[in-house]
């Protein structure tokens, strides 16, 4: 199922492992740390051309001190194959029973950072057997407003709008830096480390197809396709809500309504924070998630 292992291991003794795993047909690209008998975390990243190191990179470790964690790359993204098909939500949540399957993985607690967070709520309301509790970080799927509107829906459906953008985000080290920004309140966040980290990803063959697809896919000329909002009340898993207050991706709003709506929820909303918290609060981030798996 897996080869091509590398491992290291971190200044606080952690080991992370990185394997790649045969999923579906796709070779997917795999981090993994930490022993136990808990259940294991899965760790979701998002979309554009995002990859679990990139969002997780200082989560992995911290959270796998208690329990097993498995943070891996969507297909379509970072190291794992990138073929090139139709995206959607519902596609990456089968993608995750498969995975879980595929892996022996019975049951798991799920973090999911926004189109991930949409996944593991999608898993979660398909398979709620599974999963044991579920983390929603600046989630997609609590609403269905498009951000700006109508030229949102036209952005992203005109013809080529989407690959100049990319091809943009590559030859242009200030637009990067700018769309960086945009996911984060301090800008101080974006150092040149984390430009590095963002251009080896533009790089890679293929980067950014499967998000246009999604994008497509969710984007509708009434609304975004994809609302889980009106059947918050059928989750069974405790769920914690982590949301920036200055998320300019996806509203605050949406966590505070879910908040509402689910049975058995916490809402931590960070000030000063933007739509990536693992990445702009890690070590705030990694205290509430570890709180909160721990009751």
């Amino acid at each position: 199922m897996a080869c091509d292992r590398v491992t290291v291991v971190s200044e606080v003794g952690t080991t992370v492992e990185t394997t790649w795993a045969s999923i579906d047909g796709l070779r997917v690209r795999c981090l993994a740390a930490g022993t136990g008998g808990a259940p294991p975390l899965l760790l979701l990243h998002g979309g554009g051309f995002d990859a679990a190191d990139f969002s997780y990179r200082y989560a992995i470790e911290p959270l796998a001190r208690r329990r097993p964690v498995l943070a891996f790359d969507w297909p379509g993204y970072g190291g794992s194959d990138k073929p090139n098909h139709r995206y959607d939500l519902a596609y990456y949540a089968r993608f995750l029973s498969h995975l879980m399957d595929s892996l022996g993985i019975q049951r798991a607690g799920l973090v999911g950072t926004s189109m991930g967070g949409g996944a593991a709520l999608s898993f979660a309301l398909c398979s709620p057997e599974r999963v044991e509790k579920l983390v929603l970080v600046s989630s997609y799927g609590l609403g269905r407003d498009i951000p700006h509107g109508r030229l949102g829906y036209f952005l992203v459906h005109a013809p080529l709008a989407a690959d100049l953008l990319y091809t943009l985000l590559r030859r242009s080290r200030r637009t990067l830096r700018y769309g960086l920004r945009r996911m984060v309140c301090d800008p101080r966040v974006v150092s040149d480390e984390l430009v590095d980290e963002a251009r080896r990803l533009l790089d890679q063959p293929a980067s950014g197809r499967a998000f246009r697809s999604f994008r497509k896919s969710e984007v509708g000329w009434s609304g975004l396709k994809t609302d889980l909002s009106d059947r918050l009340g059928e989750v069974a898993a405790p769920t914690l809500l982590v949301h920036g207050d200055r998320d300019r991706v996806v509203p605050v709003g949406w966590a505070q309504r879910a908040h509402e709506r689910l049975p058995d929820s916490e809402l931590r909303v960070l000030r000063g924070c933007g739509h990536w918290p693992p990445r702009e609060y890690p070590d705030t981030f990694n205290r509430v998630v570890t709180d909160f798996l721990a009751r």
